[in-house]
């Protein structure tokens, strides 16, 4: 059962959201203006992204019901058979997942706390998963689309035509006033993102980590473009691969599902 919990907590943890070429299926820039030119194009290409994603429709979401299949894998290595989930996400900080077929074992993340509920009751998150967690939060593709291009002092990089997952591609760097980036690499035919990638140091070793994020089987549901196929890469290795069955949009979700609080424990004696 312990093993169990620990498969199931990383798979939540994946659930919540590498750049080499041979992982990921895409390859380094082979043509087109450097990053520092043309900022009006790489205005014009994330525009059209937005576009195909639904336009207002996809920048007014306000919360998003789904349920599908998630698999966790290790040194690109499957850990399980895949679990069933139900994720419900409210626009821009609460997020809760739901684990298993009898759906015991739920995820609450609001702000910036977490929270596993199991047959033993509740508890704080793991820091080490919820500072993941977060970290994939504030680079999602939600959150760079509706929260980073608001900010004063974004910058849009133009870096030239790419292949990524075997698709032509626009790559465009979106450089926030913290000197944090994401890079997207846009369909050059159907202006639909099919990557993210981004990078980040471990203030332990100080080491350089990527995160990749493939987003694939595009279906129209309720004006919005989304993808029922979503795969992450950790450092060039697969780490999580999820699959959509229903997706819905704006269902005027409870905030009282986003709730959670750990028992306070008794005072020693």
């Amino acid at each position: 059962m312990k093993r169990l919990l620990v498969i199931l907590t990383c798979i939540a943890s994946a659930l919540a959201q590498a750049k080499p070429a041979d992982a990921s299926g895409s390859s380094a820039v082979q043509s087109g203006s450097s990053s520092q030119a043309a900022p009006d194009k790489a205005k014009t290409i994330v525009d059209q992204m937005i576009q195909a994603l639904g336009g207002d429709a996809y920048l007014n979401i306000q919360d998003v019901s789904q349920q599908g299949r998630a698999y966790s894998f290790f040194h690109g290595q499957p850990t399980s058979t895949g679990v069933p989930f139900w994720r419900f996400t409210k626009f821009h900080d609460k997020e809760r997942i739901e684990l298993t077929k009898h759906r015991d074992v739920v995820n609450i993340y609001t702000g910036d706390k977490g929270y596993e509920i199991t047959f033993k009751g509740t508890t704080s998150l793991d820091p080490k998963l919820l500072t993941e967690y977060l970290r994939r939060r504030q680079h999602s593709l939600e959150w760079v689309l509706r929260r980073w291009l608001k900010e004063p002092g974004v910058v849009l990089l133009y870096e030239g035509t790419a292949i990524a997952a075997d698709k032509p591609a626009d790559q465009v760097t979106v450089l926030n006033a913290k000197n944090d980036s994401v890079t997207l690499y846009i369909d050059s035919t159907t202006h639909l993102p099919i990557k993210k990638t981004y990078s980040w140091r471990d203030p332990t070793d100080q080491l350089r980590n990527v995160e990749d994020e493939l987003f694939d089987a595009y279906r129209p549901t309720e004006g919005i473009m989304t993808p029922y196929s979503i795969t992450r890469f950790y450092n060039g290795e697969m780490s999580a691969q999820r699959f959509l069955s229903t997706v819905n949009y704006n269902q005027n979700l409870a905030d009282s599902m986003f709730e959670a609080s750990v028992p306070s424990q008794p005072p020693k004696k």
